[in-house]
């Protein structure tokens, strides 16, 4: 594009932007947080209306991310981590004071193993997430390895074969699972492989009732403002549902695999994907494009699309995006980074402490090397 800008050209996350993105996130308020689990990195996008920043951090495949108030939890390869952000911990954060407004503190880790969970979300049955593995819903909450709370009709059984590729879910505006994706009506193992371009459903939780079907590779189903919105990666298409006439409406056609949607006001922001050669995918007619990853903004209204960032090298493919709204600068910390830099977190407020393990063996190394040039 011809009036791109670009961050950290030739490193490792280059990643090209046209002018208008850092305006819409600045006018906007807000940052974007995005997942790769084929790079294993979480990615924070921020502007300040003349600038682009850039935050990554490691995790171990990275998915679903959820958002609720001053929470966010993060599906990765064998856990669930929830994390809170806290305004006091983001300003004193002993590496870069008075920098962000948000800053994202692992406090609890749900261990899950092998049930590879999709999308996750924060509902009025506590943190559940999409377990694609066994094909149902399943709350996290520290008791079992995952708790199913709701299959499709066609699931019989509880098994890990992936029978249906159930991936997305749709949470309404008063934490009420709505609807869920997946990729067939299958019942077998990976049974959903033999007709992925033209067999995927979008179910309502409610009623267990089929909506949609027929679907090209359905993904990401979203509650906003009252609408029913979910992306057809198969077909690049972001479409709008009429849930009473079971129908739909396409609101915007882009290039690439689309995975992850996110709304504020009338912009609609969606991660794009690049198949790889080694991709469950990578047969689809997606994948011989000339594609770069990263995020398209689109007007909700008009379908129009108004902005994009395309990632020049490290990410092919995303899984979720999310708007953090009224969020300028963000930061996160995967779990190991938070035993060497700590906080208490506490209904009374919060603050870093001192790495005691940290300063004592300082001072053993010191106590060393004293003693080694005195000799």
């Amino acid at each position: 594009m011809d009036n791109n800008n670009r961050i950290t050209a030739k490193r490792p996350f280059s990643c090209t932007y046209t002018k208008d993105v850092i305006e819409i996130l600045d006018g906007l308020n807000i940052s974007l947080i995005l997942s790769t689990y084929q790079a294993g990195k979480v990615i924070i996008l921020s502007s300040d209306g003349k600038n682009m920043f850039q935050l990554v951090r490691d995790f171990a495949r990275p998915m679903g991310i959820a958002l609720k108030e001053d929470m966010m939890a993060l599906a990765g390869a064998l856990n669930v981590t929830v994390f809170k952000t806290d305004e006091h911990l983001a300003k004193t954060y002993p590496n870069k004071q008075d920098t962000y407004d948000a800053f994202y503190f692992p406090t609890t880790l749900f261990r899950t193993d092998y049930v590879d969970i999709h999308d996750i979300a924060f509902t009025n049955m506590g943190l559940v997430g999409v377990n694609t593995s066994f094909s149902c819903l399943s709350r996290l909450d520290g008791r079992y390895s995952f708790e199913p709370i709701w299959k499709p009709k066609f699931i019989k059984e509880f098994v890990p074969e992936d029978l249906c590729h159930l991936n997305g879910m749709a949470v309404d505006e008063k934490s009420n699972i709505r609807y869920v994706t997946a990729f067939a009506k299958t019942s077998s193992r990976e049974g959903w492989r033999k007709n992925k371009l033209t067999g995927g459903v979008l179910i309502d939780t409610k009623t267990n009732e089929i909506i949609l079907e027929s679907l090209p590779m359905p993904h990401s189903p979203r509650v906003y403002k009252g609408e029913v919105y979910l992306l057809l990666s198969a077909t690049e298409e972001l479409i709008k549902v009429d849930i009473k006439n079971k129908t739909y409406k396409v609101i915007a056609k882009m290039d690439g695999f689309i995975r992850g949607l996110s709304f504020k006001d009338d912009y609609a922001f969606i991660g794009v994907s690049k198949l790889r050669k080694t991709h469950t995918f990578s047969d689809l007619e997606i994948a011989e494009k000339d594609i770069h990853a990263g995020v398209v903004i689109v007007n909700i209204k008009t379908g129009k699309i108004l902005g994009e960032i395309k990632y020049e090298n490290s990410v092919d493919e995303l899984y979720d995006v999310h708007v953090l709204d009224g969020i300028k600068r963000a930061n996160i910390l995967n779990y190991q980074q938070s035993l060497d830099h700590r906080a208490l977190i506490t209904p009374y407020g919060c603050s870093w402490i001192e790495n005691r393990d940290a300063k004592e063996k300082d001072e053993e190394k010191k106590e060393e090397n004293t003693s080694d040039s005195k000799e």
